[in-house]
């Protein structure tokens, strides 16, 4: 559930960054009764954006598919091969 508070409770800093640590999910924070502000600790952003790029590169992913710009596996694999001197592993190998 999410945790909301008046701003005035931010004068308490270390209650608050207890709040943010402790639910491991943003705090949003109100004025005068309407939303101003969010805080959240630094896992939880990092946590976040991780995501946020990973869906960016997800729908960059989809629009290149979805315009035929994509190229097969076993072809990929070869040019990686030959771009970096490296020989196929067969699967009795590994």
């Amino acid at each position: 559930m999410p945790q909301i508070i008046p701003i005035k409770e931010l004068k308490n800093t270390l209650k608050v960054s207890e709040l943010c640590h402790k639910n491991q999910e943003p705090v949003y924070v109100t004025k005068n009764g309407y939303g101003d502000m969010v805080l959240m600790s630094m896992e939880v952003y990092e946590e976040m954006t991780h995501r946020l790029e990973l869906y960016q590169e997800m729908v960059l992913s989809q629009q290149q598919f979805e315009k035929g710009e994509v190229k097969d596996a076993f072809k990929a694999l070869d040019d990686l091969r030959d771009k970096y001197d490296l020989q196929a592993i067969s699967i009795e190998q590994r």
